[in-house]
């Protein structure tokens, strides 16, 4: 925990590579305090199919799933800091958003939690 997993236009990975993109979004992520550094995972899903408010624009959209317990101001931070990055790397991309979710602790469970 946290899971970030990117949705992007499948040309974003012509402008950047996935490496480079998975890696920005961990750094920003971490420096932010709220994760322990081996607790960040990233994905990223480049989709060559799409419709984007009717047009094939490139996007870039961030679901970013997280353990709840933080604050709405820790959170609005986050998503700040991590579109601000992508936006330094991808100024021509008209579609950088990022949305946060919380996990119930109630409800999660892992491997070793069993």
């Amino acid at each position: 925990m946290p899971h970030f997993v990117i949705d992007c236009s499948e040309n974003i990975l012509n402008l950047k590579s996935p490496q480079e993109i998975m890696q920005a979004v961990y750094d920003t992520a971490e420096s932010t305090g709220l994760f322990s550094p081996g607790d960040i995972k990233v994905r990223i899903n480049p989709f060559q199919y799409y419709n984007v408010g009717n047009t094939t624009d490139d996007f870039i959209h961030i679901f970013a799933n997280i353990m709840e317990g933080r604050t709405i101001t820790q959170k609005s931070n986050l998503s700040n800091k991590i579109v601000s990055q992508l936006k330094l790397m991808f100024p021509e991309v008209p579609i950088l958003s990022i949305n946060i979710r919380d996990f119930e602790k109630a409800t999660y469970c892992n491997k070793s939690m069993v």
